[in-house]
């Protein structure tokens, strides 16, 4: 892991007694330091992380004020303390026009990974710990909750400058907020979706399903190919990489590394030569799982046939072989607990 950490603002935005929203803005930039290149890590580990993400690029109908604020800075009219304060200026705008009651640090982290340039925007909320000194003395500490970002987005500055035209150089978390807190993040930012990274993993799904059958994949090739075209496009998401086809295509058949690309052009699939993904939906290639009417399951998809038997006409699964902690209760309560704990007098 080596994030090359260049910038760090923080400024904090509180709501006033009478409710209104307000900037509090740290003088300077948090100084560069061991700490701070940690700090910039986690936050973009614990972003990559999260695993819904929606797309987006700038829109200049929507409003201009964060846009206009990065013009700037990449054009050296002001420097990345001013472009902080302008970006929270027009989050606190954008807050109060939505009446939002949200609060919180804002957190502007300018780095560098894998060659590309990023910046990653973000409220977070804070919550206090308790500490004990040597004298047994209570104190508290102020954290800042990173496990729980959910207002975050991430330009990369690199594809803006060089392939604007394309979209989608913005990611943000979907969040579990609802689409009000979604939509107010993207309007803050002055852009609007595009990709849909579920949609290209339906896409993934269905289209490496259609080629394995279409090769004639036995059933052990396809679980290999499923598992190894799920950990790649797991790889690439969490470390906030699109997928790349001609890649996948390789992963997909090794033997034939074009083959699932020409696939794809001559069935006329619609599948992009890059493309975000969501790990979630992906997860359906290796592994079933649902939970309904008091009944939860889960189990690999390599299972499917062998230690697993599915009758579509009856909907009925038949499984041999339970885990032993599941096994060990079931025979417990099958034969009365009574008599296990006889047996292990």
């Amino acid at each position: 892991m080596s994030v090359d950490m260049q910038h760090l603002a923080i400024n904090y935005i509180a709501l006033t007694d009478s409710g209104e929203h307000q900037a509090h803005y740290r003088d300077g930039l948090i100084s560069s330091n061991v700490a701070v290149a940690n700090l910039v890590e986690t936050l973009h580990l614990a972003y990559n992380g999260k695993p819904a993400k929606g797309y987006a690029s700038f829109n200049p109908e929507k409003s201009a004020r964060v846009p206009q604020a990065l013009a700037d800075w990449q054009a050296d009219q002001t420097d990345f303390l001013g472009f902080a304060k302008a970006t929270t200026d027009a989050l606190v705008v954008e807050l109060s026009q939505h009446q939002l009651p949200e609060t919180g640090y804002v957190l502007l982290a300018h780095y560098r990974y894998l060659a590309s340039d990023y910046l990653l925007v973000c409220l977070l909320g804070s919550k206090d710990h308790f500490e004990l000194s040597e004298q047994l003395e209570l104190a508290t500490s102020r954290h800042l909750d990173i496990g729980r970002m959910q207002l975050a987005a991430r330009l990369d500055l690199t594809e803006y400058a060089v392939n604007a035209a394309k979209g989608n150089y913005i990611s943000f978390i979907r969040g579990r907020a609802g689409r009000k807190v979604a939509d107010f993040f993207l309007d803050f930012l002055g852009c609007t979706e595009g990709a849909d990274a579920r949609v290209n993993s339906q896409k993934v799904l269905a289209s490496v399903e259609e080629y394995l059958g279409a090769a004639e994949f036995d059933a052990s090739e396809k679980t290999s190919a499923r598992r190894q075209v799920f950990d790649y496009c797991e790889e690439r998401a969490k470390s906030g990489q699109d997928v790349v086809l001609t890649e996948l295509s390789a992963v997909v058949d090794p033997e034939q590394s074009n083959g699932f690309l020409h696939y794809c052009a001559e069935q006329q699939l619609d599948v992009a030569e890059q493309f975000p993904v969501e790990v979630k939906e992906l997860k359906k290639m290796v592994k079933f799982n649902g939970a309904g009417g008091g009944l939860s399951l889960s189990f690999d998809e390599k299972l499917l046939g062998e230690r697993i038997k599915y009758d579509i006409k009856t909907d009925t699964l038949v499984i041999t072989g339970t885990p032993p902690n599941l096994r060990d209760q079931l025979q417990r309560f099958s034969q009365g607990y009574s008599a296990f704990d006889q047996g292990s007098e």
